[in-house]
């Protein structure tokens, strides 16, 4: 599934200090989501693709003055997609890892996130992850919360299930295959108000981590320019709206839809760029 997004041209580029007014410029930015992980990406009712990340990503695009075209796909297949050159960069909010930032370059985080399962509504709530021992466990196939599983499974006794979409995930929880899902906690409330057998539950508080796009190591000069338009977006309160929007909370004044951060990418991890710049948004 494709869904194209043309940027408002008539925005002049030269604008937000980003791009030359050349031909080039106005080349489609090449971009993709999970387009089954509501709210941030999941079909429309007329075809196409909806939620946070769609947004923000064609805000992006229109202050950078270029098209954008955001192909809908499963998340396991994003980042090699990314990696083989078929994509600029990934809308799909990615969890900055130390491991994908070895191998990936980040803008700074536009929203935080934090694992959470999810449950059958009438379980036994999860107080501390050794509850799970002997239980099963279902995850988005490919994502940072199936990495988290795999490598705690035997720690905790609990085994794992994967699926081609988070929910698929939750739909193995409501109909008994799985006995909790895992997943980012924006995503597991969302499926919550719309799978009334579904309870958000227990968090794992030390996974706290940026949600931010990926580009290749090649790639800096993109991703600055990105990241520039996103600090300008932060700095007006655009993403914290739409925010709001999408996730029914206002963000608070701490939260990384309001933070601009120092430097490029994500401090403290590979790809962090700490030099100063300031903020040109027209």
């Amino acid at each position: 599934m494709r869904f194209t997004a043309l940027a408002c041209l008539l925005a002049a580029p030269l604008a937000f200090g980003l791009l030359p007014a050349t031909a080039s410029a106005q080349q489609p930015l090449r971009t993709a989501v999970d387009g089954t992980l509501a709210p941030h990406a999941f079909p429309k009712l007329d075809g196409g693709v909806q939620g946070f990340n769609v947004d923000l990503f064609t805000e992006v695009a229109k202050r950078m003055g270029r098209p954008i075209t955001i192909d809908s796909a499963s998340f396991s297949g994003l980042i090699p997609a990314l990696s083989g050159g078929r994509y600029d960069f990934l809308a799909a909010p990615v969890t900055v890892t130390r491991e994908r930032a070895e191998n990936l370059l980040f803008t700074e985080g536009y929203l935080y996130t934090v694992f959470q399962f999810g449950i059958r509504k009438g379980s036994a709530p999860i107080t501390n992850p050794d509850e799970l021992k002997g239980k099963v466990v279902a995850v988005n196939k490919g994502s940072a919360y199936d990495a988290w599983a795999q490598q705690n499974a035997a720690k905790y006794g609990f085994t794992v299930q994967t699926y081609e979409s988070q929910p698929d995930a939750v739909q193995a929880v409501v109909a008994g295959r799985a006995y909790a899902t895992l997943g980012g906690n924006t995503a597991i409330r969302y499926a919550a108000t719309r799978t009334l057998q579904l309870v958000p539950d227990f968090v794992v508080k030390e996974t706290r981590a940026h949600w931010a796009a990926p580009f290749r190591k090649d790639s800096v000069a993109l991703r600055d320019q990105v990241e520039g338009v996103l600090e300008c977006m932060k700095k007006d309160g655009s993403i914290a709206k739409l925010s709001e929007k999408w996730f029914g909370v206002k963000p608070e004044a701490d939260d990384a839809e309001n933070v601009i951060f120092p430097g490029y990418g994500v401090p403290g991890l590979a790809g962090y760029d700490d030099k100063p710049h300031e903020l040109n948004c027209g």
